[in-house]
């Protein structure tokens, strides 16, 4: 596999055109991978609290864990 990176825009209809200079080398089909600038926004709440268990006393049994 070969590897060929420019930079281009997304034209109408969602054409991207591939410069001269590599149209001579690529003979088979090609994968696409697109990468933009733009931040993805993300819903997802950034902010994180601590939390804290009090475990003092706590009685952990292994195999009745692991029987669920």
């Amino acid at each position: 596999m070969q590897a060929y990176e420019f930079n281009s825009v997304v034209g109408n209809g969602g054409i991207i055109h591939i410069p001269q200079q590599y149209l001579t080398k690529i003979f088979s089909p090609v994968k696409v991978i697109i990468l933009t600038n733009e931040k993805v926004p993300n819903n997802k709440n950034e902010n994180f609290s601590a939390i804290s268990l009090e475990t003092k006393g706590f009685k952990f049994n292994r195999d009745e864990a692991n029987e669920r």
